[in-house]
């Protein structure tokens, strides 16, 4: 009976350090990039951040690559989850954080309002065909809340086009506020294209985003399947890279990542 207990003991002791060790290989940090420079062996997938001056640390999906490690904020790849939300929802978040996901405006402007780093958004877009492209904005943020989340970018790279600046005058989207379909910040009072007249951006395109007279980039739409994804109003669309007849993607992913901070070693 003796030899029994501690055998149980034992199996105890072995399983709260295997545990303990498990922990330990997933490390915690302010963001995606930190964890990635603390550990960069480290792999995608969930993991806890806190954010300089957030009170409760809240669980995010990192993209670890060559170039650092990036916070996914949104991922579409089909119409399980519906981005036809509205502002609340937008703000807190919503779907899964392994799947299709917004990350939340709340927790975006968490990470970016940290003015000791500097940070880079990039958008990754797959057509119908998989053939991929990619737009990087240097100096993300946005504005907090009361500010609409204003977008705020600043100079771009990439292959995909500079659709948040437009396709043509007028529709820059960069300095704009978040809408969705029950809080309106797109500008539209109302707008005019061509014989149609728009007053609200966000119920037409189907999702929340930084609309400016709509604009060239909207990623949260409604999301359609191949064989049906030219010509909608809504989709996800990105209209520098495809032609401007409403291409809505098959897939797209957002997420950023700071510059790393300095060391103070000596």
């Amino acid at each position: 009976m003796k030899t029994g207990f501690c055998g149980i003991l034992l199996a105890l002791v072995l399983t709260c350090s295997k545990q303990a060790k498990q922990k330990a290989v997933s490390p915690r940090g302010t963001d995606c990039t930190q964890i990635k420079a603390l550990s960069p062996q480290a792999s995608s997938g969930l993991y806890v951040i806190q954010p300089v001056g957030v009170k409760t640390p809240f669980k995010v999906y990192c993209e670890m690559r060559a170039d650092g490690g990036w916070t996914v904020f949104q991922r579409r790849s089909g119409g399980a989850v519906s981005f036809k939300r509205n502002w609340a929802a937008y703000k807190s978040g919503f779907g899964t954080l392994t799947q299709d996901h917004w990350l939340g405006l709340g927790k975006v402007f968490s990470l970016t309002k940290d003015k000791t780093k500097k940070w880079t958004m990039r958008i990754d877009l797959w057509d119908h065909s998989d053939i991929t492209a990619f737009a990087e904005y240097r100096n993300f943020r946005l504005g907090n809340e009361k500010a609409a989340y204003k977008l705020n970018v600043g100079p771009y790279r990439g292959n995909a086009g500079d659709a948040i600046r437009g396709v043509y005058p007028g529709v820059d989207q960069n300095g704009h506020g978040f809408s969705t379909a029950d809080r309106d910040n797109d500008g539209c009072s109302p707008c005019i294209f061509g014989d149609v007249m728009e007053n609200e951006c966000a119920p037409s395109e189907g999702g929340g985003w930084w609309y400016s007279r709509c604009g060239s980039a909207g990623l949260n739409g409604e999301w359609h399947p191949s064989g049906s994804h030219i010509g909608w109003e809504s989709g996800l669309h990105w209209r520098t890279w495809k032609s401007s007849e409403a291409y809505s993607f098959k897939a797209t992913r957002m997420m950023i990542k700071s510059v790393p901070e300095k060391s103070t070693c000596v």
